[in-house]
């Protein structure tokens, strides 16, 4: 038996309504389906922005606790970016469904926009008004106001040739020919203009670009820059600028307290590659109040024996804080000249390693594979978290303050847990899993409790690891280092844009306006070219 609704009409214009009648219904069941994606993909990327501004707030107001907390919120941001992109090309697609048919279209509640920076150019666009009424064809129009729709646009980069012209000119009594000096250049026989080579180094050095992939990209603008040619130039700029690396060499190594830590970094070699690394020495005093300013200083080599750190820091007398690296050691002992460094360990090493075994989430997710855990870890984390929120509330206060602070509220939870990792150790046998991290604190106790001492030193080497995470994530990027003396120059080049960066200074501003200036400065003004003194020496920093 035939359906009704399966039944065809006989007559033409019958048959012609029905099947407009049948598209009509598929695009609003089209422009339904797309409102719904777009619905759903909103309510994604809405439920992930704010799980990732609760786990923003929570480190703000608790600290990191985690030691995977910055790589998960790294990993929310970039799973938001990949939901806030389908949804607004669902919202498109919704939209676009929606105009063929009767389904009202659906509209994403956005964040509110901020407002675009002041400093901007406003280049004001005014659309031709309306010469007649469109409603009597009246010509009496008298302005009552107007609406402003701000547009953020970019220009693309621009190219240009500066021409220096030399005017040569001839006296009349002597006939002697004068003519003014050719123009300044930081490379010998150069070409290229400060804020171009700073573009260089920076992409470089700062972004981690290859030179081959920077000569493509700007062969695909229309300049035609090699790769001998650009490494020419970085080589003659390191050149230059030595002597401002020298002056932030010594103002490193003349501080009392330095964070020092090493990672590994890719050395060419015949055939293979080598496992170098890259030493990095920071002085940070803004954590017990310090005005000095901070600055970071690398080093490379290709590999990590003990003669590397002796020689860096052979002029060093301080406070050296760090891993547990043996390579450290000699900078210890008493008879070291110019005289013993203090050593300060890291408690975040050693929580690290207590953590790893008291890891509740991470072997959740691991199911039948899930290691046990260890109570003894899960406590001794729960006992080092106390001390971190001790350091939290006294961060940024002068040294007296701090140690004042710590021998009154540190002071007795470190001798309580020194007594807690010492029976805990008896009672566990040498397989044990956790008597390795116990083992590496009471080994070496007396390395993590000089910050009871002193009022300078901090409780964890972050600063020394937050100024090597760019070596990190670049030799992602170009591999290896080519030779021996690539590395030293990258460790040059990184020592310059660090510190500039710990000043809140943007590096490749300050690299170009030093370019341009350092020749015609002076050897005794060069300090007025440091990243701490330029806002206030350089015509050209406001601008920056």
């Amino acid at each position: 038996m035939t359906e009704p609704a399966d039944q065809l009409p006989d007559d033409l214009a019958s048959a012609h309504a029905m099947i407009l009648a049948e598209r009509a219904a598929r695009r609003d069941a089209e422009a339904v389906a797309a409102r719904a994606q777009a619905v759903n993909s909103h309510s994604d990327a809405l439920i992930a922005r704010l799980r990732l501004e609760i786990e923003k707030l929570k480190r703000d107001i608790h600290g990191s606790r985690s030691e995977r907390k910055a790589r998960l919120l790294e990993q929310m941001e970039l799973q938001l970016e990949e939901l806030e992109a389908d949804a607004s090309q669902d919202e498109l697609a919704a939209e676009i469904a929606a105009r063929s048919s009767s389904v009202r279209a659906f509209e994403r509640k956005r964040p509110s926009k901020k407002p675009f920076p002041e400093h901007l150019p406003r280049e004001r666009v005014v659309i031709t008004p309306p010469t007649n009424c469109p409603c009597c064809g009246s010509a009496k129009l008298a302005k009552l106001g107007e609406d402003i729709t701000e547009t953020l646009e970019v220009i693309p980069r621009q190219w240009k040739v500066i021409q220096t012209v030399r005017e040569k000119f001839s006296c009349r009594e002597c006939e002697k020919i004068t003519q003014p000096p050719a123009p300044f250049h930081v490379t010998p026989r150069g070409f290229a203009g400060p804020n171009l080579l700073a573009m260089i180094l920076f992409e470089k050095f700062g972004q981690h670009q290859p030179l081959n992939r920077q000569s493509e990209r700007y062969a695909r603008e229309g300049i035609d820059l090699s790769l001998s040619t650009l490494a020419d130039q970085v080589g003659a700029c390191a050149a230059s600028l030595k002597p401002l690396h020298a002056l932030i060499e010594a103002h490193v190594l003349a501080a009392d307290r330095l964070h020092g830590d090493d990672t590994t970094v890719p050395i060419q070699a015949k055939g293979k590659t080598d496992t170098g690394r890259i030493w990095t020495y920071v002085r940070d005093d803004r954590p017990f109040g310090g005005t000095s300013p901070p600055a970071a200083l690398y080093y490379a080599s290709r590999d990590r024996r003990q003669e590397h750190p002796e020689r860096h820091l052979k002029s060093f007398t301080g406070i050296l804080q760090a891993d547990a690296y043996g390579g450290y050691n000699p900078l210890f002992k008493a008879d070291r000249d110019p005289g013993p460094l203090t050593q300060a360990l890291c408690w975040a090493h050693s929580r690290r390693k207590f953590f790893v075994l008291a890891d509740i989430a991470t072997n959740a997710k691991r199911g039948k594979n899930a290691a046990e855990i260890s109570p003894v870890a899960l406590e001794a984390v729960k006992r080092i978290d106390v001390l971190f929120d001790i350091e939290r509330d006294i961060n940024g206060l002068s040294a007296d303050e701090r140690l004042a602070r710590r021998q009154q509220d540190s002071r007795p939870l470190i001798d309580e847990l020194q007594d807690w990792l010492s029976c805990e150790r008896a009672k566990l046998s040498r397989s044990s899993p956790v008597t390795e991290p116990i083992d590496y604190m009471l080994k070496r106790w007396d390395g993590f409790i000089s910050f009871l001492h002193d009022g300078r030193i901090c409780l964890t080497n972050n600063a020394a690891e937050r100024a090597l995470r760019s070596f990190a994530l670049g030799r992602k990027s170009w591999l290896f280092a080519g030779s021996d003396r690539g590395a030293d120059r990258a460790a040059f080049m990184a020592t310059l844009i660090m510190s500039a960066k710990l000043n809140d200074i943007d590096p490749q501003a300050w690299l170009a306006d030093v370019l341009a200036r350092i020749a015609d400065t002076p050897i005794t003004r060069l300090e007025g070219l440091l990243p701490w003194n330029w806002m206030s020496s350089s015509p050209n920093a406001a601008a920056a």
